[in-house]
């Protein structure tokens, strides 16, 4: 999608959506860093892709991780110009009333004080660098509508989509534009216990309009094109792929 190959971060990458989206920017000719607390993953998607890609480490939660991975790749590739801020967890589920705090705190930390983390670093880079293209944050429908067992997750996405609508403005005149992508479920190695029990699917199934759950490659080809220069007058927008979930 892009004329020239572009240095491309995805956090997150080494599994699910993360691995998926890094793999689509590789096959379109992008230099990729495939970022991941799990630099074994990282670097199995990274060899997948090739000597266009980087495994690097990061810690998202960790502000000096972050800095330092932002560092090993800017030496290798070059100042970042699309990053997509994919990592996040739900950490288990359960009513808020009685949801462990460490649960709520990890979740918090890495699904939003993560992407404020590696939104901060990187889009400090593009800024100064004037390179920075894009920015798409990985939300999720839970932002807007509510699942029993989920709130703690669904309020980090909620706050991920107005981190999204502010650095969409903040970030506009150095010419950086922020965009997120809103899936419902998706089969990735973190929903797979709900894949593997044919009542909660089925559930969930029941609640999407097209009658099935995202795959992977379902969400790729819209990150793709919000990274791309086919979308350079949308910014500030988080778009759903849910299959209609919202609708009903």
């Amino acid at each position: 999608m892009s004329a020239a190959p572009r240095t491309v971060l995805v956090t997150g990458a080494g599994s699910g959506i993360g691995r998926a989206v890094a793999e689509a920017f590789g096959a379109a000719g992008d230099r990729v860093v495939v970022a991941d607390v799990n630099r074994a993953a990282a670097d199995e998607v990274a060899a997948g892709i090739g000597e266009a890609a980087l495994a690097v480490t990061m810690d998202v939660t960790d502000r000096a991780s972050v800095v330092a991975a932002v560092a090993e790749a800017s030496e290798r590739f070059g100042p970042v110009e699309v990053l997509v801020n994919n990592a996040g967890l739900a950490g288990g589920g359960g009513p808020l009333i009685d949801l462990p705090a460490e649960v709520f705190d990890l979740v918090l930390a890495v699904n939003l004080r993560g992407t404020f983390n590696v939104t901060q670093v990187v889009g400090r880079q593009m800024a100064d660098s004037g390179r920075g293209r894009a920015i798409v944050n990985v939300s999720s429908i839970g932002a807007r509508q509510p699942t029993p067992g989920l709130g703690h997750y669904e309020a980090t996405k909620a706050a991920v989509d107005a981190l999204t609508r502010t650095a969409a403005l903040e970030l506009a005149a150095h010419g950086i534009r922020v965009n997120g992508v809103a899936p419902g479920p998706v089969h990735t190695p973190m929903t797979a216990p709900l894949m593997d029990d044919a009542a909660a699917r089925g559930a969930w199934e029941a609640r999407i309009p097209l009658g099935r759950i995202a795959e992977t490659g379902d969400l790729t080809p819209l990150v793709l094109f919000l990274a791309s220069d086919q979308a350079r007058h949308i910014t500030g927008a988080v778009v759903q792929v849910d299959g209609g979930q919202l609708l009903v």
